[in-house]
């Protein structure tokens, strides 16, 4: 295999612009895409010419690196980005720079945060361990973390995820759940001989309206607000002529710190009560399954990360504004393996949509405060 160009360059707008014209599409977004192999491949060979020891984790094509800068003593430090974007057109895949701004695919989400962590982590002088990792398939199941967190630890970690320069500190979790129901056919001239899925599946949804409105008039956090509850998908039936024999609903809830997957499951099951698994004849039967569920995430408010990021992005900015995120990172990961975790990155937008950016200021800010504070929390 030809080993991958390592730049030369350290100056960190260059170095993400290189990382955009990578295609690392994930392929469990869109089939036969490239996935993290090549990016994977030049963020190695990068480090490693830097000194770092370089470990590879997962499978061959949809690869997560861990880099290693040892130290002597003192505390260690774990920077995670991840390498994967989101579909991507042969334009988006060509970084352009107009006005202040990195224009690409991935370049906001995140790789201007890859290319902050890569250069800071090489340029600092510290005595702790400096633990660098890149990871695939945040955009879709978050493998990589999870991979990494099985191997490795730390004293704590940042998530560089776009955040304005300012700190995340809080974010909620989420769960996915389907509703399977089964009914009985019959013909749409004698509803009454049949068992009607479809009206059950509306029984549900006005029970979930219920909760949903039940947890808008519930307790706040006071950066995340309250809970929510959601059908996203919903399918049934057979045809106009026939009672729909079965339907599906697939249902979200977004829930807070303090919160967790086993209790919003029998949030829901209570919610539901006799609409779940009805033995009553001429009923429609209605089972319940957890898909998906990701703890939240919310940082100590006197945690030494938060502090130190927090003095840092004051000295680089002029300002350290904490807040919380609606979505999900890999965060909450990092939060269910009991490490200490802040979430800082540049300022931008566009986030899978057809125009992504980033400020290149903000590129050059998020490298300082990275690595100032890299070389104190590992002093």
């Amino acid at each position: 295999m030809t080993e991958p160009a390592v730049a030369v360059h350290t100056d960190p707008v260059a170095l993400a612009a290189e990382l955009v014209a990578i295609d690392s599409v994930n392929p469990s977004l869109v089939p036969g895409a490239a996935g993290e192999r090549a990016v994977a491949d030049f963020c190695a060979a990068w480090l490693a010419a830097r000194g770092f020891e370089i470990s590879w984790l997962g499978a061959a094509d949809r690869p997560s690196i861990v880099a290693v800068k040892r130290g002597t003593g003192g505390r260690s430090l774990m920077l995670n980005g991840h390498l994967d974007t989101v579909a991507a057109t042969p334009v988006q895949l060509v970084p352009a720079l107009r006005d202040g701004r990195l224009y690409g695919r991935g370049v906001f989400d995140m790789k201007s945060g890859v290319a902050a962590i890569m250069i800071a982590a090489a340029e600092a002088r510290c005595t702790g361990d400096v633990i660098v990792a890149l990871v695939a398939d945040e955009e879709f199941g978050s493998t990589g973390t999870e991979q990494v967190l099985e191997t490795f630890t730390a004293d704590a970690a940042i998530v560089a995820e776009p955040s304005g320069l300012e700190l995340t500190v809080a974010h909620r979790g989420f769960a996915w759940f389907e509703v399977a129901i089964s009914g009985r056919a019959a013909h749409g001239s004698q509803p009454e001989l049949g068992v009607d899925a479809i009206a059950h599946a509306a029984q549900i949804m006005r029970a979930l309206d219920e909760l949903g409105r039940s947890l808008a008039a519930g307790p706040t956090h006071p950066l995340l607000g309250q809970g929510t509850v959601r059908v996203s998908t919903i399918s049934g039936g057979v045809d106009a002529a026939t009672v729909a024999p079965s339907a599906t609903l697939t249902i979200e809830r977004r829930f807070l710190p303090g919160e967790g997957p086993d209790a919003v499951e029998e949030e829901l099951r209570l919610t539901l009560g006799t609409l779940l698994d009805s033995s009553a004849p001429d009923t429609a039967r209605a089972t319940l399954r957890r898909l998906v569920a990701r703890g939240a995430f919310e940082a100590a408010p006197q945690s030494p990360i938060v502090d130190v990021v927090s003095r840092h992005t004051h000295t680089v900015t002029g300002s350290a504004v904490r807040r919380g995120e609606p979505f999900w990172t890999d965060a909450g990961l990092y939060a269910e393996a009991g490490i200490p975790c802040v979430i800082i990155g540049v300022d931008g937008g566009g986030a899978h949509a057809d125009e992504e950016w980033v400020t290149t200021g903000s590129i050059r800010q998020l490298t300082e405060i990275l690595r100032r504070t890299i070389e104190e929390f590992c002093a």
